[in-house]
């Protein structure tokens, strides 16, 4: 479909499952708190590890309609994503029974999948590790559903009967983004009128978190864990490993009105890049970044000075937040310094391939209602992180149009522009 044809695309559900709450409303009261989610890991003992804390959610399965079959049948992060994309599709009205459904799809991002099924099932087939020939006899039945990130899109297209594309995106920490981005392209092409879209990851396990000590990416933070997630601030020693999913319902803007939908947003553009340089490090001077944030503001027909909101990426490593702010002054010009950003991993922590999902959340709550998240723990800030990071208040802004940035490991750096509806 040419450019000039392209459907207009807009946010018509929103669910989320985040540490500190597991309703969309739980997890808007609790960003803009500024009061972080993060605590001493309770799901193992940490004591062994490098980085000890960890942004958990108490996420209960039952509470969120969920079965003992639908438990033992599927991981965590499946789980997560059950129970959000529930919430989200309840809070767009969508009647499923009314739409076409070869017209609903699925797309679903994660950047490790089944990890904590896997790891415990490696565990139990190899005699907790002494076996280096392991008995298959004694694996779980649903086996294959973990192996295979798409059991993800699978069990959701048949819990909402979706027979348009469904599909698995895993991007790493992009995933989140890139899934509601390649769900936007089917709208906007005119291969769906609806998409039921986001992101899950429940990675907190012995195995993750050995990974991430080894690299030194994670904070060894041993204070107060509430102090721990610390983007852009000079003593900042790494991310905070979390878990969550958020689901978002994107819908054709003639079949959201045609029904008298409420509107939360319009996406206006989204892009990636990628920058074939390093798997985990990134370029000083934010290319790539800068170029996918140049894009989708093309792609929106906006300019720099536009935008009333950024959603960063905002890890809390050294050389990511250098790195995104070099992008945004790349990217934005004078206009970086005069718009508002904060990074809501300072609560929620870093749910990997979940979080860019869940940053879209609440970008989309932004412009909803007038409120900026603040960047909690950002006392001091680092020399080189020197724009309007929010820090430790929330903001009250009319905020128009906001932009959410990702960058992952193995170079991936996407970004998405959401505007208010009539505001483009």
């Amino acid at each position: 479909m040419s450019a000039a044809a392209a459907h207009r695309v807009v946010v018509t559900g929103i669910g989320v499952v985040a540490p500190g709450g597991t309703s969309r409303e739980d997890f808007w009261q609790r960003i803009v708190s500024g009061k972080p989610a993060v605590r001493e890991i309770t799901a193992f003992d940490p004591s062994p590890f490098r980085s000890r804390v960890a942004a958990e959610c108490d996420f209960e399965p039952s509470h969120h309609g969920l079965t003992p079959r639908d438990v033992r049948r599927t991981d965590r992060f499946v789980q997560l994503a059950l129970a959000s994309a529930d919430e989200a599709v309840r809070d767009s009205g969508l009647d499923l029974d009314t739409v076409d459904r070869d017209r609903v799809g699925i797309s679903l991002g994660t950047a490790v999948g089944s990890s904590i099924t896997l790891e415990d099932e490696y565990v139990v087939v190899s005699d907790g590790g002494r076996e280096w020939h392991v008995d298959g006899d004694h694996v779980m039945p649903f086996m294959y559903q973990a192996l295979v990130p798409s059991s993800a899109a699978a069990e959701l297209a048949a819990r909402f009967g979706a027979r348009a594309q469904a599909a698995v995106v895993s991007t790493g920490c992009t995933s989140g983004i890139d899934a509601v981005g390649h769900a936007y392209r089917l709208v906007q092409d005119g291969e769906a009128d609806v998409m039921i879209a986001g992101a899950s990851d429940a990675p907190i396990t012995p195995i993750t978190v050995a990974c991430f000590d080894a690299i030194r990416a994670t904070t060894p933070h041993d204070g107060d864990p509430e102090g721990a997630s610390r983007p852009f601030d000079a003593d900042r020693q790494g991310f905070v490993l979390g878990e969550g999913a958020a689901v978002l319902v994107l819908e054709r803007l003639e079949h959201a009105q045609a029904r008298g939908a409420r509107v939360y947003c319009e996406v206006g553009g989204y892009a990636s890049r990628a920058n074939g340089y390093h798997m985990t490090g990134l370029r000083p001077d934010g290319v790539e970044l800068g170029a996918a944030i140049e894009d989708a503001l093309r792609q929106a027909s906006l300019a720099p000075g536009d935008l009333g909101y950024i959603s960063a990426h905002g890890s809390g490593t050294q050389q990511n937040d250098r790195h995104e702010t070099a992008a945004y002054k790349r990217a934005l010009g004078e206009a970086a310094r005069t718009t508002p950003i904060s990074s809501i991993k300072s609560v929620v922590g870093h749910s990997l391939g979940a979080i860019g999902s869940i940053e879209m959340a609440a970008c989309a709550l932004v412009i909803q209602r007038g409120v900026i998240p603040p960047t909690a723990n950002l006392t001091t800030p680092d020399p080189e992180c020197d724009l309007d990071y929010t820090p430790l208040h929330s903001r009250e802004a009319d905020v128009a149009h906001a932009l959410s940035v990702g960058s992952g490991f193995g170079g991936f750096q996407s970004a998405m522009v959401f505007s208010r509806v009539g505001d483009r």
